[in-house]
């Protein structure tokens, strides 16, 4: 049994759970403004997944923890929810022109293309599990992404996670996005540019708050220049409540976690045929009873900065679609936020 495919069927589950209805209005009344409030009770689900199911950093599930549920707040901001990748159901990347063929198809038509879709075949790319973008110098693969043929990229959001090995491993990583934001801002200046960055509550308990200071710092920079990025989040995930539960440990060394494939990315190499992210087809009860036994975790918003909160974050992410795009354009979104819901 795979466990990526596994944790694909957790994470559809917990998202259909909280979206059956369709999704709330993230967008409230405090006082004289109106604020984005993030569903932070789905984003603690969602970390508890790779908890439950074990899963090493090499997996790719923690990551995939949060891909998961930002596409899921972009859903909730109103933006069309096929466009917003990877998307709540397989295949994670669905190019719109596609989403138009099956839409304008007839009911045996549909049938035969969702089919050879629903495939594991990534088809060149175009029915992929992550996106890749060429940006200015070279190819990235971008986490979260909003595009469309008419459009091209509206939004994209790389995420890191960190569970262990907090000093030189953090900062590298921060680093090393400031150079993919340059790479991606140069050829796409219009589109909002995000990062999510998620570190172990560990950190902040050290001995020594200077590497956790140092960190933070260079978040905060990240997001301070007109051609890096718009938004910068911290996630502080918390499950020391959980004495059975291990953590979730990064392996040592520069080995980049699984999923993180620049080779592929560039073309140079080809990505293998791969069922693990065609979720695992789990009767209903079993999922309830999966997520009902799935350990606890808390997400730490005393510990970070108003301007890394993920409230600040989506908040100048969707007023940057919507100010750089026409008032014809993303319609539910606009709706949403200007009908805020009333303290």
């Amino acid at each position: 049994m795979s466990g990526k495919a596994e944790a694909w069927a957790l994470f559809d589950h917990i998202i259909g759970l909280n979206s059956a209805e369709g999704y709330s209005n993230p967008w409230q009344v405090d006082g004289h403004d109106v604020v984005y409030v993030p569903d932070f009770a789905v984003l603690e689900k969602l970390l508890a997944v790779p908890l439950f199911l074990n899963s090493m950093s090499r997996s790719g599930v923690p990551a995939l923890a949060l891909d998961v549920w930002t596409a899921y707040e972009f859903r909730r901001a109103g933006f069309e929810p096929d466009r917003v990748w990877p998307r709540a159901a397989h295949p994670r990347i669905m190019p719109s022109t596609l989403i138009e063929l099956l839409n304008g198809s007839t009911q045996a038509q549909r049938k035969v293309l969702e089919k050879i879709i629903e495939s594991k075949k990534a088809f060149g790319g175009e029915t992929a599990a992550s996106a890749n973008l060429l940006g200015k110098n070279y190819v990235k693969q971008v986490d979260v992404v909003m595009s469309s043929w008419s459009t091209g990229p509206e939004i994209m959001v790389s995420t890191k996670r960190m569970d262990s090995s907090f000093g030189n491993n953090s900062a590298n990583r921060v680093e090393e996005s400031y150079g993919d934001a340059k790479n991606l801002r140069a050829r796409y200046p219009q589109a909002a540019l995000g990062f999510v960055y998620s570190l172990n509550h560990a950190a902040f308990e050290m001995k020594s708050s200077r590497v956790t200071d140092w960190i933070v710092d260079l978040l905060g920079k990240l997001g301070r220049e007109d051609d890096a990025y718009d938004a910068v989040a911290l996630i502080v995930p918390d499950w020391s409540d959980n004495d059975q539960v291990s953590s979730v440990v990064e392996p040592a060394g520069d080995d980049e976690p699984e999923g993180d494939k620049p080779l592929v990315a560039a073309g140079v190499e080809s990505l293998p045929e791969d069922e693990d992210d065609i979720p695992l087809n789990l009767p209903r009860d079993e999922l309830d009873g999966k997520i009902n036994s799935m350990p606890t975790v808390r997400v730490r918003r005393d510990v970070v900065p108003d301007h890394l909160s993920p409230d600040s974050f989506f908040k100048r992410m969707v007023d940057r679609v919507l100010d750089n795009s026409p008032v014809t354009y993303h319609q539910d979104a606009r709706r949403r936020r200007s009908s805020p819901v009333p303290e």
